[in-house]
């Protein structure tokens, strides 16, 4: 069975000082935490990917997305809370080629970059644009 992909799930982020967490209203149990709002979002949009990706390898459909307008009606957030929105990056389990132009010296970095961390060039691009997605 495929399922379908959305784009985005909305979530409740809530917190203060040192102690935030992010709820997805749309995936029972899918919460994340963090010691700032951005690194509560970082982790729940890690959980969905796990979640989601656990859910396509089973072949069970993804939860429908709500809205934002549809999750304020129906969560009513409380005083302090704010909807997110939350990206859904998966991989699709195929590679595909691409043509990119950049600067010169930008692909030097990268390159030089990717050979320190021991990968290629094209895994470094990859783990350098999921980063930026999720961000």
């Amino acid at each position: 069975m495929k399922a379908h992909r959305p784009k985005n799930y909305v979530g409740i982020l809530d917190g203060s000082k040192n102690v935030w967490g992010v709820r997805l209203p749309d995936i029972d149990g899918c919460v994340g935490g963090g010691a700032t709002p951005e690194a509560a979002i970082a982790d729940v949009t890690q959980a969905l990917r796990d979640v989601l990706d656990h859910l396509q390898v089973n072949g069970i459909a993804f939860p429908k997305a709500s809205s934002i307008a549809d999750i304020l009606k129906r969560e009513k957030p409380d005083k302090g809370e704010s909807t997110v929105i939350i990206p859904v990056v998966l991989d699709a389990g195929r590679s595909v080629r691409a043509n990119l132009t950049m600067d010169a010296g930008l692909l030097e970095a990268i390159d030089t970059a990717a050979s320190r961390a021991g990968v290629t060039r094209s895994a470094f691009i990859s783990s350098a644009a999921r980063e930026k997605l999720e961000a």
